[in-house]
């Protein structure tokens, strides 16, 4: 397409070969210059490989910043180090098909894709680029490829916590109750994070800034927190599962002790993340709102949530037990007609 603004004609690709989509675009353009808001783009584009790393290194999350440089490696390794403005919607689609071709999960593509949005996003905002190619590119469907998780059941919870190591025992005690993140809130929770007069645990350090929140403890949680924490003796370390080599770090992975627990209690393996996902059915089965629910687990919105909760075999039997009871109750009202009682439905 072509257009004039300040007096010169320019030419830039609509990055289609959809006439009609062409048509649009050029329209667009004219809008934004009638208004004044079009600015031409970088006449020289920042490459991939080098645009890519500075863009990296501008996420603050360390965790997040380490998530996005694996995919860098996946991008450049297929695009190569190309000029940004050279990314077609026709060349992500074949980045699409072929990551797919060699047996990635959809889940894994999208994460790349979405840090190549992300990043082709910025680029378009500081005119390094005319516009970025995703306005026609759709993420893929990974939903079908997720692994359902394991929601324990009561009963299976006795028997886990019945076999388990006592730093075990406290570890699946506390998600269940609060809905911790494993990893990186409570297996790095410290004792000063802990309010036991109010009740609650402070969560300071967590993925997003929707997961630094305040959460409650019932009862049963504190008191075995308690007992923890007499055990240990409150000078071992400032960490509630403190190395026991190094009392001054936390443990960073309890994957051996969880398999060898899980398996002691005749339990087929499941992931200890799973015990998340339990919290969030335990309790909106309990009646908690979506939005409460979403706040306790450190979520920004309660959309995700149809991704935890699950509903286990005796919250259905007991979804079903109150519609009984709502039957029975309604139905034993004798039913009248003109004073008189003319029958009573069982």
């Amino acid at each position: 397409m072509s257009f004039t603004t300040e007096g010169r004609q320019h030419c830039e690709t609509t990055k289609t070969s959809n006439k009609r989509l062409a048509q649009k675009i050029l329209d667009l353009r004219k809008v934004e210059i009638i208004e004044g808001h079009f600015r031409l783009p970088a006449s020289n584009a920042p490459r991939l490989e080098a645009f890519g790393t500075s863009f990296v290194d501008s996420v603050p999350h360390p965790i997040t910043r380490k998530r996005y440089k694996s995919s860098m490696v996946n991008l450049v390794a297929h695009f190569g180090d190309m000029p940004i403005s050279t990314i077609s919607t026709e060349k992500i689609e074949l980045f699409k098909a072929a990551r797919l071709a060699s047996k990635i999960r959809a889940a894994t593509v999208n994460r790349d894709l979405a840090v190549l949005r992300r990043m082709l996003k910025v680029a378009a905002k500081r005119r390094l680029v005319a516009s970025s190619a995703f306005r026609e590119v759709e993420m893929l469907e990974e939903r079908k490829e997720r692994r359902l998780p394991h929601i324990l059941t009561f009963d299976e919870e006795k028997r886990l916590l019945a076999t388990a190591p006592d730093h075990i025992h406290v570890l699946v005690t506390l998600i269940l109750e609060t809905g911790l993140r494993s990893r990186r809130e409570a297996l790095a929770l410290k004792w000063k994070d802990i309010d036991f007069a109010s009740g609650v645990i402070h969560i300071l350090q967590s993925k997003s800034l929707a997961g630094r929140r305040i959460v409650p403890m019932s009862r049963h949680c504190q008191k075995e927190l308690l007992l923890w924490r007499t055990r240990l003796g409150s000078s071992f370390s400032e960490y509630v599962f403190a190395s026991p080599v190094r009392p001054d770090t936390h443990l960073i992975d309890v994957r051996v002790a969880w398999s060898k627990a899980v398996k002691a209690a005749g339990l087929d393996y499941f992931w200890i993340y799973d015990l998340r996902h339990t919290f969030a059915s335990r309790i909106t089965e309990a009646g908690a709102s979506p939005i409460f629910v979403a706040q306790l687990m450190g979520h920004s919105s309660p959309n995700i949530l149809q991704t935890y909760v699950r509903a286990i075999d005796e919250f259905r039997r007991s979804a079903i037990s109150k519609l009984e009871r709502l039957r029975h109750a309604k139905c034993l009202v004798s039913t009248t007609h003109d004073g008189q009682t003319f029958g009573t439905v069982q």
